[in-house]
């Protein structure tokens, strides 16, 4: 019998309705998530790569309930999250945690890095005095790699790879089975990147944890994913085993993500030809009919201009959304 995945994810939708640019014109709905489904069993990570704007933090964060969904279903540990109110979620924040993008940003600047770590200690009531509180953060510092002396100090006074570490100790606090890794390391650089991947995956192995991994670098994605799903516009066009969508990709689009990737061997570099697409990414406002990527792809038929392609398994375990695939 299979086991169940940790999360489930069925037809989520998430619509932002802009304010009306006139009474007698309808709002204008920004289609920022339009439709995607995927699983993640405990202890693996998804890749979740594409554009900036194709609506990946957004289904980050409609997953852990932090937007509510306009449609659809978030399975956790068997239970649908959407159905939930505030009051009956509590129960399921510990579970659940995220890491932003910003590690500059994510830290309140008046608060010691003790207390931002401790906070979700008390608001969870998971240490009962302030002592336990204390050894705990010490405990959850020395963990991913920062002394544990610097607690009283404030954020500005670490550099951006530290305030990382923080920021993946204060998710930690609460003993999370998921968490949403939102761009972690882009702001990083590539040697300080390096190190974070390898605490990520060293905590995962030590704690059983379960990621979702938001990136737009397919390096990165490619040395910490599992498996790995393309997004464009709203919506997942290829989904596959790490190794498998590296190695044969088979939609246009990914294809043309993998052709941006820089090669350090020149000689590798020459073998494998850039794929430039033309033209802008259509507006989330008012998709283009049929597939999304239609007006960008170098292969587009009548067909992929008029029917919408839905996600298929191909081959065992790769899904893509293309006619012509």
């Amino acid at each position: 019998m299979e086991e169940q995945p940790l999360l489930s994810v069925r037809e989520l939708v998430k619509h932002f309705r802009l304010p009306r640019r006139s009474l007698w014109r309808a709002p204008d709905v920004v289609r920022a998530v339009d439709g995607v489904s995927f699983d993640i069993s405990r202890g693996k990570t998804l890749g979740l790569v594409g554009e900036s704007g194709c609506g990946k933090t957004t289904t980050g964060r409609t997953i852990l309930q932090l937007m509510r969904a306009t449609a659809g279903e978030v399975h956790f540990k068997g239970e649908d999250l959407c159905l939930l109110n505030d009051t009956e979620m509590r129960p399921f924040r510990n579970g659940m945690q995220i890491i932003f993008q910003d590690p500059y940003a994510s830290l309140d600047p008046r608060m010691t890095i003790g207390k931002a770590i401790a906070e979700p200690l008390m608001i969870h009531k998971l240490c009962q005095t302030r002592e336990e509180a204390r050894d705990r953060v010490q405990g959850l510092m020395e963990r991913v790699g920062l002394n544990p002396y610097f607690i009283n100090r404030y954020p500005h006074e670490f550099s951006g790879g530290q305030r990382q570490r923080i920021g993946i100790a204060r998710a930690l606090a609460v003993d999370p089975d998921f968490i949403v890794l939102d761009e972690p390391v882009s702001s990083l650089d590539v040697s300080i990147q390096a190190q974070i991947l390898n605490l990520l995956q060293d905590l995962q192995d030590e704690l059983e944890l379960t990621y979702l991994f938001i990136a737009h670098d397919l390096r990165v994605v490619r040395h910490i994913s599992d498996r790995i799903a393309v997004m464009y516009l709203g919506l997942i066009v290829e989904m596959a085993q790490g190794v498998e969508i590296y190695d044969e990709p088979l939609h246009p689009y990914t294809q043309a993500l993998l052709s941006a990737v820089p090669w350090t061997d020149p000689r590798l570099a020459r073998k494998h030809q850039r794929i430039v697409l033309e033209g802008e990414v259509s507006s989330a406002i008012n998709p283009p009919s049929g597939c999304r990527f239609h007006p960008r792809c170098p292969i587009a038929e009548d067909r992929c201009r008029n029917e919408s392609p839905q996600l298929r398994e191909v081959q065992p375990e790769h899904w893509v959304a293309c006619h012509l695939a």
